[in-house]
């Protein structure tokens, strides 16, 4: 029975540069019939362009697996922080450029 047990466990290692992680404040989501793409961006005040810092390619399953993961975690969030407010322009979501902050002055 313990040798089954351990055949569905997997050991996963998270290296010291990983574990740093990477921020990103905006996510592009584009896909094609066999996959989902998702690209993590950073978006910096009073800078134009901006650079995609990580991209992750899924399956279509996993996309749906990590959908409903997130759904968890955020419900879970929630319970404790209570609702995680959102920003919203004229048509739907925004992506909030004033960063909180004052604005700049010479």
């Amino acid at each position: 029975m313990e040798e089954k047990k351990n055949q569905n466990q997997i050991s996963v290692e998270l290296k010291e540069d990983v574990a740093q992680g990477i921020y990103s404040n905006l996510a592009i989501i584009t896909h094609s019939p066999s996959e989902f793409i998702v690209d993590f961006i950073r978006v910096m005040p009073g800078i134009p362009k901006a650079e995609v810092k990580s991209r992750i390619i899924l399956t279509p399953e996993h996309a749906k697996r990590l959908l409903h993961a997130l759904k968890d975690n955020i419900a879970k969030y929630e319970s404790v922080h209570g609702p995680i407010k959102q920003a919203e322009g004229q048509g739907g979501m925004m992506i909030p450029m004033n960063f909180g902050g004052p604005s700049a002055q010479a």
